[in-house]
């Protein structure tokens, strides 16, 4: 896939990101005879990216603030290692412009597009505005950031229902509100906003017309440092919940001959226009009458990317390193997909309870195997999902020759795979891979990016009872110490539970059930009260907003009465936590 031509050596690379992207990048280092940094946050010290990099260093921490998302302190630790470069990953900084920049300034190598690319494409609107200047398909949208939520619901009252108010500088689903009714226009765009800044640092959103019932296709593009862009295939990712995806595949099933040839074009004529050098996705919603609208640019490494490795042979990881290094591409030919693959998102969540996450100790953990089988995880038995970062503990992709055999295949591992500890989406994934519109059993593709909260919510409900709960064991603090060994220094952490002595009691009583007690859902974050403290509220009202795992948790009142506040906004949570107390009415 690549010319002969000399490249620019690297020796290490650091990783700036966690979890099964960590490993996924390490072992693509180690197939190119380059050495792994890893850096972790506290309560991944124990992970299997830190164990299997040939180093790892302490961020110091346990928040994404002060952990993962701290360019500063992710640059000085490289320039400890004497990383020659640096792959971000997905998530946290990927998408960073600022932090690609400081890479560079550096000396470093920044394994990703040029910081330039990065600005102008994770600019929604800026993006927009390129996919226009060369025809790209589009729905109505915003001219710019829409600066509060009244001009939101003008919007929608020009425009018409539905409406995606969309972070401008986000992605992955963060930052994004779709909605159906006048009512609730105001406080989605009030949420995608909060949401944004907690995700991304800032909270300008933007506005467009919701295709309703609409697939999510997109296209893989690989380009290099010359000039040369390649599409490497389409992906259907219509399965989602809350507009995170869930289950993704490739090639994107069940388009014309002419949707697909027009995805590929436009997808390689934004990248061109933008100078776009290393991995990246293009992506569009595909309506039900089969219009086509870009959606945006995604400029970093997708989740997805293994359907597309297992249907093309194409390693995308260790070819965003050649790109870096300086290698060309030998065409912009776009290769036909060989069979079909499947990717099923294994995230520590409870379906039963709306995909509530669910952090906590994975007791049992017993992934398939067997032909057509790949696992890209990051958790093992005994070890923990945080509630601090990402549901996603692993990626189950599984191959076939065509998508029956891909669908068969995928129920069969899907029905080997057994979690415990915590909550997972299995029985969910399970559901779905048996769902006749899933399975396009009438010959149509039946699904789309609501399926999942609309005509399948009922018999979800009915397939999938709530998980029994597990509350997390609380983080404990870290004692840092500092050694020398044979002359150099290291860090030496240990949880300061440790030196105490004693230890609770295993039986304490359980405490008397209120029906007015308002606990935490989840282990998270009280971001926002929507209530103040003593006003009276209705059964049912949203009284608070939880964030866990960089999702926001809505809490309603449980009962109608006066609320009283037991928890400040700001603070941390474990499940099940007290958040308030509502006094009923006399």
């Amino acid at each position: 896939m690549f010319l002969d031509a000399p490249l620019t050596p690297i020796r290490r690379i650091l990783i700036a990101n966690r979890g099964e992207i960590a490993l996924r990048i390490i072992r693509a280092c180690h197939d190119e005879g380059m050495e792994a940094i890893a850096v972790y946050a506290d309560p991944d010290r124990d992970a299997p990216f830190v164990r299997l990099a040939d180093h790892a260093y302490a961020l110091e921490g346990s928040s994404p603030a002060e952990t993962y998302l701290d360019a500063g302190r992710i640059l000085s630790i490289a320039a400890r290692a004497k990383a020659d470069a640096i792959h971000p990953g997905y998530g946290f900084l990927s998408e960073n412009s600022g932090f690609a920049c400081a890479v560079q300034q550096a000396g470093l190598i920044w394994i990703g597009p040029n910081p330039d690319t990065i600005e102008k494409l994770g600019d929604k609107i800026e993006a927009r505005r390129i996919a226009q200047a060369v025809g790209a398909p589009l729905v109505a949208g915003s001219p710019g950031p829409v600066a509060n939520s009244a001009e939101a619901l003008a919007f929608a009252r020009e425009h018409g229902l539905p409406i995606a108010i969309k972070a401008a500088f986000g992605g992955g689903g963060r930052g994004m509100r779709v909605a159906w009714h006048l009512d609730e226009v105001e406080e989605m765009f009030d949420s995608a906003g909060r949401e944004a800044v907690a995700a991304f640092g800032r909270g300008e959103c933007f506005i467009e017309q919701f295709l309703d019932r609409p697939r999510h296709v997109e296209a893989q593009v690989l380009a290099d440092l010359h000039g040369t862009v390649k599409v490497l295939g389409t992906r259907d990712c219509s399965l989602q919940r809350r507009n995170q995806k869930l289950v993704e595949e490739a090639p994107a099933p069940f388009l014309t001959d002419d949707q697909r040839d027009r995805i590929h074009q436009a997808a390689r004529a934004i990248c061109v226009h933008a100078g776009y050098c290393g991995a990246g996705t293009v992506e569009f919603l595909l309506s039900a009458e089969g219009m086509i609208s870009f959606l945006e640019v995604n400029t970093r490494l997708q989740v997805e990317h293994p359907v597309t490795e297992e249907t093309t042979g194409i390693d995308i990881v260790r070819a965003m390193i050649r790109v870096a290094q300086g290698g060309r591409l030998s065409d912009e030919v776009v290769p036909p997909p060989r069979g079909h693959a499947i990717e099923f998102r294994i995230n520590a969540e409870d379906p039963g309870r709306g995909f509530l996450p669910t952090p906590g100790p994975v007791t049992l953990w017993e992934p398939p195997g067997g032909i057509g089988v790949r696992l890209d995880g990051g958790v093992v038995k005994g070890g923990q999902v945080p509630a601090q970062f990402d549901s996603l503990m692993a990626k189950l992709i599984v191959f076939g020759p065509d998508r029956a055999t891909a669908l068969a295949r995928a129920a069969r591992a899907l029905a080997e795979f057994r979690i415990e500890g915590v909550a997972s989406v299995l029985p969910f994934h399970r559901a779905v891979v048996a769902a006749p519109e899933f399975r396009a059993e009438t010959g149509n593709f039946g699904v789309h990016t609501r399926w999942i909260e609309t005509e399948f919510a009922e018999r979800l409900t009915k397939a999938v009872p709530p998980a029994g709960r597990v509350t997390p064991p609380a983080q404990m603090p870290m004692l840092r110490l500092s050694i020398e060994i044979d002359g150099k220094r290291h860090d030496l952490a240990l949880p300061q539970g440790l030196l105490a002595s004693g230890a609770p009691p295993d039986d304490e009583p359980a405490p008397a059930f209120d029906p007015g007690d308002v606990n935490a859902p989840v282990a998270g974050t009280l971001s926002l009260w929507q209530v103040p403290d003593g006003t009276t509220v209705e059964v049912g009202q949203v009284i608070a907003i939880v964030e866990a795992m960089k999702m926001e948790t809505r809490v309603e009142a449980p009962i109608a009465g006066r609320l009283v506040h037991l928890a400040r906004q700001g603070d941390s949570l474990s499940q099940g936590a007290p958040l308030a107390r509502i006094e009923p009415r006399a």
